[in-house]
């Protein structure tokens, strides 16, 4: 297995039209054809979306023809965003062609509903996806997981024009839905979803993820290790960066310099184990200087909502804008980031990096020997996760210690999640199969 390069310095974290070498070859050489399939994309700015339109913008700003078939965006309250319809459409976006089809959605989506949702996308998005890549011929299908439903036509239109095929791993789907209780009680449907999620993968020239746990599983599934790289989900440091001034939010939401504030943001569902976080928020709803923030949608959201509404020092906010997310990230004294055990090493949070790259305390739930365990070490708080006691034990601790705190101890870590080199080694997968 092989990794992104080296993190480069602060001067590279650059827009993509600036970069040095690849734009020039780009000029001089045959523009090169990519068709992205993937269920997620921009504008949804919450988890596989935002890094595949990150992706897709690079590789059209690096001089190559870039087709999307995707979904409208959805993600993750799993209803379609407003000035969207949940239909076919065309539109030239910037430098990309983005062709988006209709998937089954409902609010709730649990139980089978997991499964026929991207069932639904790829029996829909099959003949775009089918007929993109015959017509434009492209050197790579880029895939990305979720979801491995639609796999099986674009590699067999990839194979009838001579296309490279690279999955994008960033779900272990089938062991996910099962490992957080959406399908569990359904033996038999888990053992089909794995043989035909080995049929699949085996068939990919090229698999890359985003931790070494999950290339491990990706072995484990009968992935030869030559096939796979990781490359770990980034953040973009030109925009997200510790403040030297007060964030106005904490101004805005109404909260005081004496207040100790506590953020979750991201998506709201069942892997998150936001539930652990609220049962320490109530634990804690007699320290009146503690505030608790829950920021995001997903479908758990009016459930957690009813269920610990009543709870005085915590509220709830939708996402906020991406150009203002700087600020947001920078307005808490201790982000969380919760995880329940069931899905500990099928994912590595991507929420981490803005968290991380903010300057402020982490206080992350993962046991020992979990891949995210060891990647943040003594960088940031760790309690087990499902465990709320232990959890309001330790944002006390935080509070305690927050005059203590060093906004630099964490600079080696967000380093290493630096945008530029993780998307730059995405982009040598996709153009030539090597990193």
């Amino acid at each position: 297995m092989t990794a992104a390069a080296q993190p480069l310095s602060d001067e590279c974290e650059q827009t993509f039209d600036a970069a040095p070498g690849l734009a020039t070859a780009a000029a001089t050489s045959p523009r090169k054809s990519v068709v992205v399939y993937a269920m997620n994309y921009a504008p949804e700015t919450a988890g596989v979306g935002k890094y595949t339109g990150e992706i897709a913008e690079y590789l059209a700003a690096e001089g190559m023809d870039v087709t999307v078939v995707t979904t409208p965006p959805h993600y993750p309250d799993w209803a379609v965003q407003a000035g969207y319809r949940n239909r076919y459409s065309s539109k030239i976006e910037g430098r990309i062609s983005v062709l988006r089809a209709p998937l089954m959605l409902r609010r709730k989506m649990g139980g089978i509903w997991r499964l026929l949702a991207p069932l639904s996308f790829a029996l829909t998005s099959a003949p775009l996806v089918f007929w993109q890549i015959l017509r434009h011929r492209p050197v790579t299908v880029f895939c990305v997981e979720p979801t491995l439903f639609a796999a099986p036509v674009a590699q067999l239109a990839a194979r009838f024009v001579g296309a490279r095929t690279v999955l994008h791993v960033h779900d272990l789907e089938v062991d996910a839905a099962f490992a957080v209780g959406h399908l569990s009680s359904k033996a038999w449907l888990k053992t089909v979803g794995h043989v035909f999620e080995r049929g699949v993968l085996a068939r990919f020239d090229r698999l890359v993820t985003i931790s070494n746990r999950m290339a491990e599983g990706l072995a484990g599934k009968g992935v030869p290790n030559a096939k796979l790289s990781v490359v770990r989900n980034w953040v973009d440091l030109a925009h997200i960066h510790p403040m030297e001034d007060v964030s106005p939010y904490r101004a805005e939401l109404g909260f005081g310099r004496d207040d100790f504030v506590v953020l979750y943001s991201g998506s709201i569902g069942a892997k998150q184990g936001l539930n652990v976080l609220l049962d320490a928020a109530e634990r804690l709803k007699g320290e009146r200087r503690i505030h608790f923030v829950i920021s995001g949608e997903g479908p758990q959201k009016p459930e957690l909502e009813a269920r610990y509404g009543h709870i005085e020092n915590l509220r709830f906010l939708a996402f906020q804008p991406y150009s203002k997310l700087n600020a947001f990230l920078n307005m808490p004294d201790l982000h969380v980031l919760p995880q329940d055990r069931s899905a500990a090493d099928l994912t590595l949070p991507s929420k981490l990096g803005g968290m991380l790259a903010s300057g402020k305390p982490v206080l992350v739930t993962a046991d020992a020997g979990t891949e995210l365990a060891q990647f943040v070490e003594d960088a940031v708080y760790l309690t087990p996760p499902n465990d709320p006691e232990n959890l309001a034990a330790c944002i006390l601790r935080a509070m305690s210690e927050r005059d203590a705190w060093q906004p630099h101890s964490q600079d080696a870590l967000v380093q290493s999640l630096s945008k530029r080199p993780a998307i730059i080694a995405i982009r040598q997968l996709i153009d030539s199969g090597e990193p």
